[in-house]
């Protein structure tokens, strides 16, 4: 079985190689590997703290973690990797990491080269990262190593009869902090008893959002008393339906913040509209109130913008997997999003509760944000149920970091 890993992962090291030249996420790790080379002896005197994300979402996850972690140990160093580019290239500045690194791919002369030059005193993984070589290799120096905010499904290979190999990558962490009590029963069942429910360490992060105070006048004047409905990390299947319903209702306002903002997609996204659609950088103060849409053409505004929101659209369910609900949760917001959403804990259980809504195509679109722009009662529980939820679910980060030994000081 480790012989089918070391294989598989030669040749999905190798795909991606060959997708450089037609794929500007492989292009863009590829060159940031070549740039990185080797990783030098990274700190002999502080301690050493490494966290590792797959990507951007999953840095919010790590987010409170180390900025706890600097806030109590200010002179740790702080290394951050992450797999992929999404993520790598909007937080390679991040103030509270001390050096932010591609990881290499998988390999056992990888793992040890890279391990063994960042030294680490403590290493967290977030979430659903499993490299068997590096993990192994961390193992095997006793650093001790936690894995949190995961979430496990039965149907992963942890849980079948061929792997073996994934099971043992689960014992290499000293703890693995699971966000809901499925993910720990079905640890619990092949017998490990490294694990705790702690939630999920991004809860913490966004409950900060609303205190923040950031506020737009340009989107503010774009608002004014009109409906609005925030869509935010929208792809082209969720696109394609949004315009429709803005097509038919054009009293209704849209502020829609795509996944990608390339130049083309933009074009695309104007090109559909029947609407006057003004881009966020592009429009004056007096220009935007004439506009039924406005694109978000940059990075990073998008999580306080669900407060001018009567709701929220959230893209991403007609492909992999939704996108970030708890920021517009946090504002006590309705989330309206696509099918695809059950590996995420917060979803399944506001849907349940009638706080988040999924839908499948045009017309179940159409019949939930008609009642939800119709019904200010049913907008406003929703959006109380939705807040609330985040209220009774903080806390993870004040958890994890007790288990570890970095608590708050008095």
């Amino acid at each position: 079985m480790k012989l089918v890993y070391q294989l598989g992962t030669a040749l999905y090291t190798a795909g991606l190689r060959l997708a450089v030249p037609f794929n500007q996420k492989a292009k863009l790790r590829h060159n940031g590997l070549t740039e990185q080379k080797t990783v030098p002896n990274i700190c002999a005197d502080k301690q050493s703290i490494w966290f590792h994300c797959a990507s951007l979402g999953e840095f919010e996850q790590a987010r409170p973690i180390i900025e706890r972690i600097k806030a109590e140990l200010p002179d740790s160093y702080i290394i951050l990797t992450f797999f992929s580019p999404s993520g790598f290239e909007m937080r390679k500045n991040y103030a509270h990491a001390d050096t932010v690194l591609y990881l290499p791919p998988d390999s056992p002369k990888n793992a040890k080269l890279f391990v063994n030059s960042l030294k680490p005193d403590l290493v967290f993984w977030i979430k659903y990262e499993f490299w068997y070589n590096y993990l192994n290799e961390i193992a095997s120096k006793k650093i001790p190593l936690f894995l949190i905010s995961a979430v496990f499904r039965e149907n992963q290979l942890f849980f079948k009869p061929h792997g073996k190999i994934y099971r043992k990558m689960l014992s290499y962490f000293s703890e693995i902090f699971v966000q809901d009590d499925i993910s720990l029963n079905l640890l619990t069942n092949i017998g490990l008893k490294n694990v705790t429910r702690a939630g999920d360490t991004r809860i913490d992060r966004v409950l900060r959002l609303p205190d923040e105070g950031q506020r737009f006048p340009k989107i503010e004047t774009f608002v004014n008393d009109s409906l609005v409905l925030v869509a935010g990390s929208t792809w082209h299947e969720d696109e394609h339906l949004l315009m429709e319903y803005l097509r038919k209702h054009q009293h209704i306002k849209a502020i829609i913040a795509p996944h990608e903002i390339g130049e083309q997609h933009l074009q695309k996204i104007e090109e559909s509209s029947t609407g006057i659609v003004k881009r966020y950088s592009r429009v004056s103060s007096e220009e935007i109130k004439s506009a039924q849409i406005l694109l978000i053409d940059n990075i990073g505004m998008l999580s306080v913008l669900y407060r001018y929101a009567r709701f929220a659209y959230i893209g991403g369910g007609f492909g992999a997997g939704i996108h970030n609900t708890l920021e517009p949760a946090v504002f006590g917001k309705p989330v309206v999003f696509g099918p695809k959403f059950k590996k995420f804990t917060e979803a399944v259980e506001l849907v349940k509760q009638e706080a988040f809504f999924s839908i499948s195509d045009y017309q179940t679109l159409e019949n939930c944000f008609d009642s939800l722009f119709g019904n200010t009662d049913l907008c406003h529980s929703a959006g109380v149920k939705a807040r609330t939820y985040t209220e009774l679910n903080k806390g993870a980060t004040d958890t994890i970091l007790k288990h570890v030994g970095i608590v708050k000081k008095p």
